[in-house]
Order: structure tokens, then sequence, then C-alpha cells
């Protein structure tokens, strides 16, 4: 079968267990209900890369693809719209975006396409006259995307260091006053402070064009195999982690950095 007749059928199989005759549970969800799933598939997704694990990403992407089917079948019953229109939006929208590819416009480097894509995007939302430039941002993802996109929105506007000189001389100041709340030993402020330097922190990172959310991932990820090879060791050892002392822990900690 090919990946058209693979999906058609997915969509059948889907259509199938929300009917009548089929599943109790597909039947019962809602959007509401399927989303903290969709979620969870998204990372499941994002962890397979991270881990190169490509036969697991193949299946991760799978279920990544039924999350679409879900709402489009739950959209179809509603009358709302259908996978058709999503497809048909997704396809035109990557044509008009790539007017160097099936166009006549001249983009020869990442960024120049880069820039033609967002003065598209501005045209087609200047409809969206009254909204304010961070509403379109969703606020229910990770905070460390979100501080990204209205970063990234904000300096694009002009809200913006001259240089990451700044940004950096932002962030010494942000440990001050952090610094400062910690002897005021009100949570209110530390947590007020903390939240101040993640987002300069993400403006750091956005200067040197590192996604801090994939950063910190693979550093989570970083840290999963170090402490595990220090639980490993002291296991092979015939003892606990609570047996070990910080230096031995500290020790086993940087053998397993050198041997990466």
């Amino acid at each position: 079968m090919t990946a058209g007749e693979q999906f058609q059928q997915l969509l059948e199989i889907m259509a199938r267990l929300r009917s009548a005759d089929g599943c109790p549970w597909d039947r019962e969800q809602t959007f509401d209900s399927i989303k903290p799933y969709t979620l969870e598939e998204t990372y499941e997704v994002l962890d397979a890369i991270d881990r190169r694990d490509w036969p697991g990403l193949s299946e991760e992407l799978g279920d990544f693809l039924l999350q679409a089917a879900f709402y489009a079948q739950m959209a179809s019953e509603a009358g709302l719209f259908r996978m058709e229109d999503c497809l048909t939006a997704i396809n035109e929208k990557l044509v008009r975006r790539h007017p160097h590819v099936f166009g006549t416009v001249d983009a020869r480097t990442a960024d120049q396409v880069k820039q033609n894509w967002d003065a598209i995007k501005a045209t087609e939302k200047k409809d969206r006259s009254s909204q304010l430039l961070l509403d379109p941002i969703p606020r229910g993802q990770p905070a460390l995307v979100e501080s990204l996109q209205i970063s990234s929105k904000a300096a694009k506007a002009g809200f913006e260091w001259p240089d990451i000189t700044g940004v950096l001389d932002k962030m010494t100041e942000e440990l001050e006053e952090l610094a400062e709340a910690r002897e005021t030993a009100s949570l209110e402020k530390i947590e007020h402070e903390i939240g101040d330097l993640l987002f300069t922190l993400v403006n750091v990172a956005r200067f040197l064009k590192i996604d801090p959310e994939q950063a910190l991932r693979k550093t989570n990820l970083r840290f999963r195999k170090r402490f595990g090879h220090v639980e490993q060791s002291l296991r092979d050892q015939g003892r606990a982690l609570e047996s070990a002392s910080l230096d031995e822990m500290e020790a086993l900690w940087q053998q397993a950095k050198e041997d990466e």
C-alpha cells in the first residue's frame, strides 16, 4: 500500500472507532480530553529524536498522526472541517510560503528564506489588525518555548538589545536581583527573580541561535545517563546511592563524563 492509501485507511479506522458500533472510549473523547495525549505524543517524538531511536521515532510519528486523525474526525462529525481541509490548507501554505521554490522569488540562504516566510505570514494575517502582537502565541506550551517565541516576536518589532553584550549584562543584573531577593526570604520575590533570570537566559540562547528547549532536553538526557552510571556503579559494588559520599558520587560522575 502507498503512503496515501495507508493514510486513508487510518482515517477509515478512526471513523469506525468513533461510530455507533465502534469503541466506547473513543466515542466519549472530546477535543479537550485528547489534548493531554497530543502533548504526551509530542514529547515522545522529541525523546525518540534525542535518543536517535529511529525505529522508535517511526512508531511515535504514527501515534502523532493518529492525533491529527482523531481531531479531524471529531471536527467532521461536528460539521466544522474535514481532514481534506487540513491537507489543502497546509499544501497551499507550503507552496505560498516557498515562492523561491514554486515561484520566481530569489532566496539563496536560509536567512533569506526565513525573511520571506515571515513577510508572507505577516501579509496573510493583515486582516487580524485588532490582535495584539503576542496574542497568537499559545500560553499552554512549555514555558521555555513560549519565552523564545514571545521574545523573538518582540525583537522583530524593535524591542531588542543592540548585541549580546546587553543580554549578558541583563543576566548579571538579574543574578544580583535574585541575590537581593534571597535576603528578603520572600518566596514570591525569589520566584519572580528566578523567572526573570530564566527569561533572560532564553534570550541569551536566542542571540546564539540555540533552541533553549532542545538544549535543556539534551542536558536532561546527559544527566540521566551520568547519574544512571553513578547508581549502576554503586549497585555493582553492592551499595545503595544513600551509602555513598558526595565525593564518591562526584568521582563516578566524572568517570561517566569522560566515557562520553
